[in-house]
């Protein structure tokens, strides 16, 4: 039920609250690399929206002290601090947010509909976030805003630009709503040729109670990113996926990281932020390339000239935003083991 839900919710960000406040010296250092004092921010409320991003994340127990705290290290902390001001009304934080973001929103809308920046669409498109991102929906300010759904776990302009592709689908699925499923010629069918018969309408967007229903790509999205991914992983030094394996797969620390690898614990810091940053440009690399596939009947897809387009950057930005949220990872896979590396490349040889 709604209730209980929302119930269970704020027992979590109960629970998370009092842990952070056993640890004040690190929400108080949190709260100075947002620098959320410029809003008017408290740390106290801050530590209430921080336990409420982290509740986003461990939906199904409270985290550790130690997961809670390499969660928190990890958040856009500067990002977080203005949208949460935002959703308070704080003018400071308005004033910052259009003064530095309604420029970019433009270029995105521009972007994403390959308009000039200046196009009346592009301006349409994105000043008409704003109403959301204010939250004047319900007639109370800030308490429908966009950016309760803002967690701090990837970039803020990452995130509106990805709200943004969002609104520009939701706008296209509206116009062609009374279209025949049927149409001849497939005017029924989604731009890839899929059967627009294939939307899943049990899905609830992410993006928020406003939202249109789930966008049709999203597992497609998912599972393409998933693939770049491997990928991508696949391409590491042995040292790097080392590096990955213990701290994400394996859930060790930075210090236990350092010890396996014999490195100070900043140097696996500053390595793994090195590797995630290579892997993103492998993966956005990747996900802009054309992408081959069978047919129907399993036949190779080069001969039969089928392939799945490369995406554009508001579609890759898409893809990061649903991975952030539910891509279906398993490290398991991404690594195996060596003696499954092993078995596979075995069978390998002994089939060719």
């Amino acid at each position: 039920m709604p209730g209980e839900q929302k119930n269970l919710s704020e027992i979590r960000v109960a629970a998370i609250v009092a842990l952070l406040k056993q640890r004040w010296n690190f929400v108080e250092t949190l709260f100075a690399r947002a620098d959320a004092a410029r809003f008017a921010f408290t740390p106290r409320r801050f530590a209430v929206e921080l336990a409420r991003s982290a509740a986003s994340r461990f939906k199904l127990q409270t985290p550790s002290s130690t997961e809670l705290e390499e969660y928190l290290s990890a958040l856009h902390l500067a990002d977080f601090a203005l949208a949460c001001a935002c959703v308070e009304g704080a003018e400071p934080a308005w004033e910052f947010f259009v003064g530095n973001y309604r420029g970019y929103l433009r270029s995105c809308a521009a972007a994403i509909l390959r308009r000039g920046g200046e196009a009346p669409e592009a301006r349409e498109l994105a000043d008409s976030l704003f109403a959301e991102l204010y939250g004047l929906a319900d007639g109370r300010r800030g308490a429908g805003s966009l950016f309760r759904y803002f967690h701090g776990r990837s970039s803020l302009k990452t995130w509106l630009r990805a709200v943004l592709a969002q609104r520009h689908i939701d706008a296209i699925r509206a116009s062609r709503k009374c279209e025949s499923l049927d149409a001849a010629d497939g005017a029924g069918q989604l731009p890839d040729g899929r059967s627009r018969t294939g939307i899943d309408h049990r899905r609830k967007d992410s993006l928020g109670p406003l939202a249109a229903p789930a966008d049709p790509y999203r597992e497609q999205y998912v599972a393409r990113f998933c693939s770049a991914l491997r990928d991508a992983l696949q391409k590491l030094t042995l040292a790097d996926s080392q590096r990955i394996r213990r701290y994400y797969a394996e859930e060790k620390t930075l210090a236990e990281v350092g010890v396996l690898g014999a490195e100070h614990e900043s140097s696996v810091s500053r390595n793994l932020e090195r590797i995630r940053r290579e892997l993103r440009e492998r993966v956005e690399e990747t996900l802009r390339q054309d992408v081959p596939r069978g047919d129907a009947m399993g036949r190779d897809a080069e001969v039969h000239g089928t392939a799945e387009r490369g995406l554009s950057d508001a579609q890759i930005a898409l893809c990061f935003e649903y991975a952030t949220e539910d891509a279906p990872i398993d490290f398991n896979l991404l690594f195996p083991s060596r003696s499954e590396g092993s078995t596979q490349r075995e069978a390998g040889r002994k089939d060719s």
